[in-house]
């Protein structure tokens, strides 16, 4: 494995724990410079992103370099610098067989490093329609997106997608933009978060009529993250008139979301009413099938084909998303590259129950239930299990309650206790509720579905 194998394999195992968005922003154009005597010079494009991986990420490249070189005393230096473009590495094709009988092969084609993959309107080049996996969790949203794509301004609009981390979201969106960017270059991508930086940046130097001309003077918006608005009401506020300005002109408007609208905290309901308008589409789990139809096609990608019985194992195992599919594959291939092994089956399952939580026994408690829920509603861990009786702390306490009942069989009593020393009584009337609004809510059911991610995503 030479440099740009073990960053490439760094970066798939990194992939798995950020955001899309953030993934984006700090990790492209970087590379490892030299790797000699357990020193890696890992090269990056500026200061910012070098301070940022030094004093944010530092744990996450430290822990990944260790897993894939199974070196533990390794020394990181950053160092600004930038590759030329048109480096291009050659490699050869080989083969081997497994240990049941089933030929492997392995096609590497030139790699040729460009300095990014994102276009000019800040889009990944690799999202696009062509390689989406559309599986019963998706279509609706698939369907939605290509037909906004046909008919821009007309067909939904706005369209929002809504759905857990690492489902397909993002890849949507942009697939969106990168087949209308055929026709127009009036297209604006940005996070949610860029658009708060945009608007406090743009109010405090008194140049506001500049925001008004970047983000109404286009044909379509990729917005990310809209939930990072709640509680926002500036911010709200600017883009509730940038909606409008461009919904009357005709202008498509798509966005993605964690969660179900009505779940946003502190969204203002005139803004929850225009995103509201158009379509609505959420995106679910993948089921058997649909993963292990896009790890074939990962496995395609990576010109790495192994055979059914690992693929299987890999797809019954890891529920929670695409992303974590991605990062499993990469993790096993990486793997096998390094160490020259042929894949096997014994070996797979090994590999994969040292390094990622799915293939392990259940570790759920009581504390990443609470965790899980706190975030997905944004309150405190305190507040839940506090005596407070604030209306807002009522529901997320509800789900706590029903959660630790449903996913570990926490007794009535021990629930009570674990939420502040409450009856038992309590618990049961929590349970029972919650249990009879997924029945008749899609909403809650939604987002009870959206928890669970959260809890096998940061807890389980």
């Amino acid at each position: 494995m030479d440099n740009d194998q073990l960053w490439q394999a760094v970066l798939g195992e990194i992939e798995v724990n950020v955001s899309r968005a953030n993934f984006t922003t700090w990790f492209k154009n970087t590379f490892i410079g030299s790797y000699e005597n357990n020193s890696i010079i890992i090269c990056v494009p500026n200061i910012f992103t070098k301070a940022w991986l030094e004093k944010k990420y530092f744990q996450e490249i430290l822990t990944a370099l260790r897993n894939i070189t199974k070196e533990k005393d390794i020394n990181i230096v950053y160092k600004i610098e930038t590759r030329k473009a048109g480096f291009v590495k050659e490699q050869n094709k080989e083969q081997s067989t497994d240990d049941d009988g089933v030929v492997t092969k392995r096609v590497n084609t030139p790699i040729t490093f460009k300095n990014s993959n994102v276009n000019k309107f800040g889009l990944n080049n690799k999202y696009v329609f062509s390689n989406f996996i559309v599986g019963k969790n998706n279509e609706l949203a698939h369907a939605a997106c290509q037909a906004v794509a046909a008919n821009p301004g007309q067909t939904y609009n706005p369209l929002v997608l809504h759905g857990g981390v690492g489902l397909g979201k993002t890849h949507l969106l942009q697939a969106v933009g990168n087949e209308l960017a055929k026709t127009t270059d009036r297209i604006l991508y940005v996070t949610s978060e860029k658009f708060c930086n945009d608007y406090v940046n743009e109010i405090q130097s008194g140049r506001a009529k500049f925001l008004k001309e970047k983000y109404r003077n286009i044909d379509l918006l990729l917005i990310d993250d809209i939930q990072f608005l709640g509680g926002k009401d500036g911010t709200q506020e600017e883009f509730f008139h940038t909606f409008n300005e461009l919904h009357q002109n005709n202008k498509q408007i798509v966005a993605t979301c964690d969660r179900p609208l009505k779940a946003i905290p502190a969204l203002e309901k005139r803004l929850l009413s225009r995103l509201e308008w158009g379509m609505v589409a959420n995106i679910t789990l993948p089921d058997f099938e649909t993963r292990m139809a896009i790890l074939q096609n990962k496995c395609q990608e990576k010109n790495y084909l192994l055979n059914e019985k690992i693929l299987n194992y890999i797809a019954t195992n890891a529920e929670t998303n695409v992303r974590e599919l991605e990062g499993v594959l990469t993790k096993l291939i990486t793997y096998f590259e390094f160490n020259n092994l042929a894949p096997s089956l014994d070996e797979t399952k090994r590999i994969l129950i040292d390094n990622f939580s799915s293939f392990q026994e259940s570790s759920l408690s009581s504390k990443s239930i609470i965790d899980a829920v706190s975030k997905f509603y944004s309150v405190t861990n305190k507040d839940l299990v506090s005596k407070s009786r604030k209306k807002e702390l009522v529901k997320p306490r509800q789900v706590v309650m029903y959660l630790l009942r449903a996913e570990i069989e926490m007794s009535f009593p021990n629930i009570g206790q674990e939420l502040g020393g409450r009856d038992h009584s309590t618990a049961m009337h929590a349970c029972k509720k919650i249990l009879k609004e997924i029945k008749e809510k899609e909403r809650m059911a939604q987002e009870i579905n959206s928890i669970k991610q959260l809890i096998k995503n940061y807890g389980g």
